[in-house]
């Protein structure tokens, strides 16, 4: 591979932390984000992508409903060649989308060449239902196919995920937004167990419960949104949401730091021992959000502070993903008792 130029990262790569996942894989403890279709251009996201892996960035959260995994794998080529990065140097993740449930292999192949790679580091099943919406649909968006979470539909999709992992075409597979009552029946059924599960979680909305469920059997928490996504698409914001950043805790932590409230929100996350995935098309941000947990952690004390701000605010409601007979975005997450074997 031919080195256009000497290259060092903006940030010092070696001391960014890692979690150790139960295949003995090695993640980064901070990603980089890519959801932008409701806000930025594709084009936008991966020149993001190309600025974010020049300052140090190693892990990379996609999906094929992004809309933007092609103009990736470009930058990601371009970047590699430019840098003189090999593959391997890189956790890269994506999701099969809620249309592809039967059809994932291939789905995947679709990815994998999207992103001009041979494997994928770890794949998650995007949302635990084939409940489909298009990018940028309002929040009163409804598929009149959907339905409730049928565990017998889940793990025919599970199963595919674990022949991609018998074919060589992913390392690890994973869940994304799950609750305890499915993994409890997931883990029950699985061959091959979820090494993360992706979540949201943020300061004010910190999914304890799960949390400590999915530490206790040996599966990463990813949390999305952890600076409570003030660039979320319109249709998940409601007039009772709360702002992460503007916490009279969270500020007061920031001041002492020097930093921006939204700093605080990440060196929280890696410390508390999940792995955000901010995402940002500001340099000054995105190289922010990694350099951050090389450097200056928080204190025990304020560690214990921000554990007692969670206010169960939880901003990526799933009303998009209802079925006919629901009773509201509740039922998404089990919160109505809403659950089928």
């Amino acid at each position: 591979m031919t080195v256009a130029y000497s290259y060092k990262p903006t940030v010092d790569i070696t001391k960014v932390p890692t979690k150790t996942l139960h295949t003995g894989q090695k993640m980064p403890a901070v990603g980089l984000g890519t959801f932008g279709s409701d806000r930025f251009s594709p084009e936008e996201v991966s020149q993001a992508v190309y600025g974010a892996v020049k300052a140090g960035y190693r892990f990379l959260d996609c999906a094929s409903i992004y809309g933007n995994e092609d103009q990736i794998g470009d930058v990601l080529q371009r970047a590699m060649a430019e840098f003189g990065l090999s593959r391997e140097a890189f956790f890269i993740n994506s999701k099969v989308w809620n249309d592809q449930h039967d059809d994932v292999i291939n789905a995947c192949k679709k990815t994998l060449q999207d992103l001009q790679v041979d494997y994928l580091d770890l794949y998650l099943i995007h949302w635990p239902f084939p409940n489909f919406h298009p990018i940028g649909c309002d929040g009163d968006s409804r598929s009149p196919d959907a339905q409730p979470y049928l565990h017998e539909c889940f793990m025919n999709t599970w199963r595919q995920m674990e022949q991609l992992v018998d074919m060589g075409l992913v390392k690890a597979i994973g869940t994304s937004n799950m609750t305890v009552p499915k993994m409890k029946l997931l883990l029950r059924d699985a061959k091959i167990k979820p090494a993360v599960n992706e979540m949201e979680c943020h300061p004010l909305f910190q999914q304890q419960a799960l949390f400590d469920y999915l530490v206790e059997n040996d599966i990463v928490p990813v949390g999305f949104c952890p600076i409570g996504s003030p660039t979320r698409p319109d249709r998940d914001k409601t007039e009772d949401d709360l702002v992460d950043i503007e916490n009279p805790v969270i500020v007061s932590v920031a001041k002492r730091l020097g930093v921006h409230p939204a700093i605080v929100c990440i060196k929280w996350a890696v410390q508390r021992g999940h792995v955000p995935i901010p995402f940002s098309v500001q340099e000054d941000q995105y190289i922010s959000n990694l350099q951050c947990v090389t450097e200056n952690p928080l204190t025990d004390e304020e560690l214990e502070e921000l554990s007692k701000i969670d206010a169960n605010n939880r901003l990526i409601k799933g009303q998009v993903f209802l079925w006919e007979g629901a009773q509201g975005w509740e039922d998404l997450w089990d919160l109505g008792g809403v659950i089928t074997e």
